[in-house]
């Protein structure tokens, strides 16, 4: 995966994983000399922000190991090599809440963590849903809810939804997409 050349000198794997590599990298600093750093480099991903009705979103429950906890979220996954994001988004859509959208379309695009993270996200709002089933990984616990959107947002607001691409996708439509806002 691309390290942007222009801001390093050096970049070696440490570490070669299945979801990520962790290289170090050699960064100049302003007073002179370098100092190495490391950076975590996954593939880029989709979020999914699935709309029943303009009223009422598609969440799910989604164990997250890493964390210990259940959290709600939007259906969310990685791009796979050379994938096209709308495509992504669409079979990230079915495999985790078994919805089929009509219609895909991109929102945003931004680095969830790049202070150590190279991953990209780019947000879809989804319509046109047709409840097909889920098709969840082996390793997913996934549950989904409809919840209407003024609820989501409120999830927010009193913590929550704590999912960090959740909340920028949901804030972003509601800030400046939704109708009547």
């Amino acid at each position: 995966m691309p390290m942007p050349e222009d801001t390093t000198t050096d970049n070696q794997i440490l570490f070669h994983g299945t979801r990520f590599d962790v290289r170090e990298v050699e960064l100049p600093k302003r007073s002179g000399g370098t100092i190495r750093r490391e950076v975590v480099v996954p593939a880029n991903a989709v979020v999914v922000l699935p709309l029943l009705d303009e009223q009422t979103v598609v969440l799910i429950r989604n164990e997250r190991f890493a964390v210990g906890q259940t959290l709600w979220e939007l259906p969310a996954g990685t791009l796979e090599a050379g994938e096209d994001t709308a495509l992504c988004a669409g079979r990230e859509l079915l495999e985790e809440t078994g919805y089929a959208a009509s219609e895909v379309t991109r929102l945003i695009e931004f680095y969830p963590s790049p202070g150590f993270c190279t991953e990209l996200l780019t947000a879809f709002l989804a319509r046109g849903l047709v409840f097909r089933g889920q098709d969840l990984d082996e390793t997913e616990r996934i549950t989904t809810e409809a919840i209407p959107l003024n609820e989501s947002i409120q999830m927010v607001r009193d913590n929550r939804i704590r999912d960090a691409k959740t909340i920028a996708t949901l804030l972003y439509y509601q800030t400046f997409l939704r109708a009547g806002t």
